[in-house]
């Protein structure tokens, strides 16, 4: 069975040159100031992790990344369970292809970094871990990966591992011994701490342990959809209170039924909000940027890997897999951060709030972080 990491990464190639457009202007509206906004994906997908990419794919990732109008994206650059050697294979060919393409990508190693991106029009690529694996028991391990260009490390992914438990642990037993001393050290090191995937104490234990903001990544607010993957409200404004910020994604954890849409999205961002204030909020799809071509082919495919998620409780009980994406199908084009941004204006919130969310919020914390 595909899993899900690997069936995203496989659908990345189905936006072809008809879905490479940014959107028909005479169907859809833009957000006048989208252009000249900081937009940072708190987590995104293109193709260059892939060992088999060839010169046509990148072409392609080239086409969504300037299609897009993104300004970085959190990049992860190895699997979710990766070792140390494999992690940092897997992260030196990103750096060489990115590096052999400088007019289209820019790998950000320092806040100045976006606002160099965002003028030269290239899509910053912010290296990041999913899950800690890479570091195993040796801290000294950081520091290695920091002057790989590793900027963002995200504690755990689902599962458990050595430094506390993920979202779909039943036991929450949060950070462990080690947990706290990577949390130290990546502190230290000046790496941006992610508690996405972690479980509710996880993500209070590690917001807690922090001596600087920390960020959830990609998530979405557990008082809209009661789901193991997304964040409770106390931890929100455990996070907001530490001056952290909060990705809301683009997955059907949104919801207990049906496939999540725009408003969906507007929703959990407006109840992030509420709880945590404008200066606290962003976005993370936690999808690749490239549209997906919905062919029958896809569909086909989809519903094997959903019903297979479904299967195993990600989406909660009795949860039916037909129907669901991990894509918003309203927001299915790459400059999907525009898409969303013109709604958001629509429903009454400022230029400057938009702002904020788009990425404004997410440059604050880096900027805090790394300099």
């Amino acid at each position: 069975m595909m899993s899900r990491r690997a069936f995203l990464q496989a659908t990345m190639l189905a936006a072809l040159a008809p879905m490479l457009r940014v959107r028909a202007a005479e169907t859809e509206s833009h957000w006048p100031r989208y252009r000249s906004a900081i937009a940072i994906d708190g987590e995104a997908g293109l193709d260059l992790l892939r060992e088999d990419v060839d010169a046509k794919t990148i072409e392609r990732d080239i086409a969504v990344a300037r299609a897009s109008g993104l300004t970085a994206i959190l990049f992860q650059v190895t699997s979710t369970r990766a070792g140390f050697q494999e992690a940092v294979d897997d992260l030196m060919r990103c750096r060489a292809r990115a590096e052999a393409h400088p007019d289209a990508f820019l790998i950000v190693d320092t806040s100045a970094d976006l606002a160099r991106a965002k003028r030269e029009g290239k899509l910053g690529l912010i290296f990041r871990f999913q899950g800690a694996e890479p570091i195993g028991y040796d801290l000294d391990h950081v520091a290695t990966f920091r002057k790989l260009g590793i900027r963002v490390v995200e504690l755990t992914h689902n599962p458990r591992n050595l430094y506390g438990d993920g979202s779909t642990e039943p036991g929450n037993a949060g950070l462990s011994v080690l947990g706290r001393a990577l949390v130290e050290r990546l502190n230290a090191e000046r790496l941006v701490v992610d508690v996405a995937h972690g479980s509710q104490r996880t993500m209070k234990e590690g917001i807690e342990a922090s001596k600087a903001p920390v960020v959830i990544s990609h998530s979405g607010c557990r008082a809209l959809s009661d789901l193991p993957r997304l964040v409770g409200d106390a931890e929100l404004k455990l996070m907001a209170d530490r001056g952290g910020v909060v990705g809301i994604m683009f997955w059907p954890y949104l919801t207990r039924e049906g496939m999540p849409m725009a408003i969906d999205v507007i929703r959990h961002i407006e109840h992030a909000i509420d709880v945590c204030g404008e200066d606290h909020v962003g976005i993370g799809t936690d999808g690749a940027i490239a549209a997906t071509e919905r062919t029958p082919a896809f569909e086909k495919q989809n519903l094997e890997v959903m019903k297979d998620t479904a299967a195993q409780g990600y989406f909660g009980e009795g949860r039916k897999p037909e129907g669901l994406y991990f894509f918003v199908p309203d927001l299915n084009a790459p400059d999907r951060f525009d898409l969303l941004a013109a709604k958001l204006s629509a429903r009454g919130h400022s230029d400057a709030r938009i702002e904020k969310i788009l990425g404004g919020n997410f440059a604050r914390v880096f900027a805090e972080i790394w300099g």
